[in-house]
This record gives C-alpha cells, structure tokens and sequence, in this order.
C-alpha cells in the first residue's frame, strides 16, 4: 500500500474515534429531518392523488433531492458550528460508502419507473428496491460512523426484503396510492424514529 494513503487512513479511522460523540450528535437533526420530510412527502403523495408510475417516481425522487438538500445543509450548519471543514476524509470515505448503492437506486427508479403505460406494478416495486438499496447504504455507512446506523440499514434491508416476499405473493397489486403510504412508514417512520431515539439517549448519556 502506498505510504501516503496508509497514513491517510490511518488519520481518517483516529478521526473517527476521537469525533464519534461530535458524529453521532449531528445525526439526530438529520435522521430527524429526513423522516418529518418522508411523512410530509407520503401525506402529500396520498392528498395529491399521485399515483402513475411515471408521476410516483418523479415526485419521490423530487423529495429524495429535497431531503438531501436539507441533509447537506444541516451537516454543514453542524461542521462550521464546530468548526470542521465540511469535506474533511472521514466525510468523503463515507461518500464513497454509499454512493454504489444510492446510484443503482436512481438506475432502477430510470428503469422501472418511467416506461410509458399505466400499469401500477413499477410504483410498487420501487419502494422495497429503494428500501434494501438504502439500507446497504447506510450499512456501509455504518463502518464510519455510529455503530447504530448498521442497525438501521438492516431494518430497511429487511423491510425491503418482507415486502419484496409479500408483493410476490399477490395476484393483484394494490391501489399504488398505497405505496406512497408505504414509503412513508419506512423513509419516514423509521428515519424518525431513529432521530428520537439518539436524541434521548443522548440526554441519557448513552452510546449508539
């Protein structure tokens, strides 16, 4: 291994260590962020009556964009708060972690999302796909950060997986305005719920 990228690693995993606590903090705000989006954005799906695949899938990639916006400032907000650089290699090593699986996720929405007719199976079958692609995301994400998040991607790598099982059971898919129902109980439910969770055991002293 060339010197100069072992010591950059072995900086980027002392980092690491020593910020874990600054790391998990700033991932309350932004779990918690990225699950009221998902609700708001399902709630929203649901009143407007969104339900063609071509439409399902423009709008919830319209919030995937929105939420990481909102990530991305609220990551920066907390970096020049504590006065760290905001692409520092800790931050780019976890990039690199996700990104394969969040960019097959965007092929798949290109793929089964947008082909012309009204049939409701594509709005169905992206939501569990998004979901298990997501989870190994955070998974991996997990390997630089609190050890919690690989929990948390495992909980949408099996919600995924449960619904994948389930909508293979089915004759008849479902209404597709349920599906935005769906993305909201797990990009919104789970997210929130694991925002309140390293809220309070960070009151109560607690690790991830």
């Amino acid at each position: 291994m060339d010197t100069n990228a072992a010591a950059e690693n072995l900086q980027v995993i002392r980092t690491l260590m020593e910020r874990s606590a600054l790391y998990r903090r700033a991932l309350a705000p932004v779990m918690t962020f990225a699950g009221a989006t998902g609700l708001v954005a399902a709630a929203l799906g649901w009143l407007l009556k969104i339900g063609q695949p071509r439409a399902f899938t423009l709008y919830w990639l319209a919030v995937s964009v929105v939420a990481l916006a909102g990530v991305f400032l609220i990551s920066r907000q907390q970096a020049l708060k504590d006065k760290e650089p905001f692409w520092s290699p800790p931050a780019r090593r976890v990039t690199q972690a996700i990104l394969p699986p969040l960019f097959l996720g965007l092929m798949a929405a290109l793929m089964l999302g947008l082909p012309s007719g009204n049939s409701p199976v594509p709005a169905w079958w992206l939501p569990p796909g998004w979901m298990a692609l997501y989870g190994c995301a955070l998974h991996a994400a997990g390997f630089f950060t609190a050890r919690g998040m690989r929990w948390l991607g495992w909980a949408f790598i099996l919600a995924g997986s449960a619904c994948f099982f389930a909508l293979g059971q089915l004759s008849i898919a479902p209404s597709p305005f349920q599906a935005h129902a769906l993305m909201g109980g797990a990009f919104g439910g789970l997210h929130l719920a694991a925002g309140l969770y390293l809220y309070a055991t960070e009151r109560n002293g607690k690790t991830a």
